[in-house]
């Protein structure tokens, strides 16, 4: 049986995890005396950590029951397959029972001492988001720095302003927030974007962005690009218009290719020049295979969502399973 959102649990703090078992120990370190000193201000308030394994191959599964073994607020989820960072953090969205629920990554490279700021903030301000807001990036490379700042800037040009910039997926949802994204039918959900999307009260908060504690990052430059495509493709029709006047700028250079060759004719140039029609030829293949690849992309979305398919499939939770599930699948994950 699933829990009732609010019965008696104030906070949830979701985190999706792949291959984290380098890096749970300190998670868990600095993590819980933050939890229970909210518990303790709030006068005993429940919490919870979901934790979501998304279908790691390390000792993570294992680590995580061993640690429930004396956190009894930690719940651990655990998807049949890798299935993504967003479909994880959706997986442990949709679970989380708290009328307030924070989503964080396991790299500690977002300090979780920030976790009650950002509570105090939601409710003296009555506010349901709270940002997690980057002010120093120097633990970054300069690479991904130039990277996201590309991104952020593009992506406030497709949402507006209501998207803060250097805001990743560090924030703080309440109930009526987590319940609107819940009915949300997208197939592929960028948070990122979504969250703003929303419109509902909203603060921030500031931080430094420490190095990652332990590990290597699951996001490189392949799985950004993706993120980016997603992004774009998923909150904007803007590429399509692009086609559009990609299409509008060849159909006027060929009205110059024309007139040039118009002119060489009735300049008595009968022999035509192999460059110009070279070039023509290799401009108009470019703009074709760009709009079918921006068609593609939308196509390929409209069958995912035709489809249907769930993006993820969770095959283990331990606040629903009983005592002997648990126990095997401690064993399991030890094997």
């Amino acid at each position: 049986m699933s829990a009732v959102p609010g019965a008696g649990t104030v906070l949830s703090v979701v985190i999706p995890m792949f291959n984290e078992e380098s890096a749970l120990p300190a998670l868990v370190a600095r993590l819980r005396p933050v939890l229970d000193g909210i518990g303790a201000g709030y006068g005993g308030a429940g919490y919870e950590v979901v934790a979501v394994d998304d279908g790691s191959s390390d000792r993570t599964a294992a680590l995580l029951e061993d640690f429930r073994i004396g956190w009894p607020e930690l719940r651990v989820v655990r998807l049949r397959r890798n299935s993504g960072h967003q479909a994880a953090l959706t997986a442990g969205l949709h679970r989380a029972v708290g009328d307030y629920v924070v989503s964080i990554d396991a790299d500690l490279q977002d300090p979780p001492e920030k976790i009650p700021e950002m509570l105090e903030l939601a409710r003296s301000g009555d506010l349901d988001i709270v940002y997690g807001v980057r002010t120093d990036r120097s633990a970054d490379t300069g690479f991904k720095r130039r990277t996201a700042g590309v991104y952020y800037w593009l992506m406030r040009r497709l949402v507006g302003d209501r998207m803060p910039s250097q805001a990743g997926d560090f924030r703080l949802l309440s109930r009526q927030a987590v319940d609107a994204l819940k009915e949300l039918p997208d197939q592929q959900q960028v948070y990122r974007l979504l969250v703003p999307w929303l419109g509902f009260p909203s603060g921030q908060v500031s931080y430094e962005r420490e190095e990652r504690v332990a590990g290597e990052t699951k996001y490189p430059l392949s799985r950004m690009i993706r993120l980016g495509v997603d992004s774009v493709t998923g909150f904007s029709a803007a590429p399509l218009r692009v086609a559009t006047w990609l299409g509008v700028l060849s159909f006027f250079v060929c009205l110059l290719l024309i007139v040039f060759t118009l002119g060489a004719f009735a300049a008595g140039h009968v022999v035509p020049g192999w460059s110009s029609l070279f070039i023509g030829i290799l401009f108009l293949g470019a703009v074709q295979l760009i709009c079918l690849g921006l068609l593609g992309e939308y196509v390929g979305r409209i069958y995912t969502a035709v489809q249907r398919r769930p993006t993820f499939f969770v095959g283990y939770d331990s606040a629903d399973a009983p005592r002997s599930v648990r126990a095997a699948t401690v064993d399991e994950t030890r094997d």
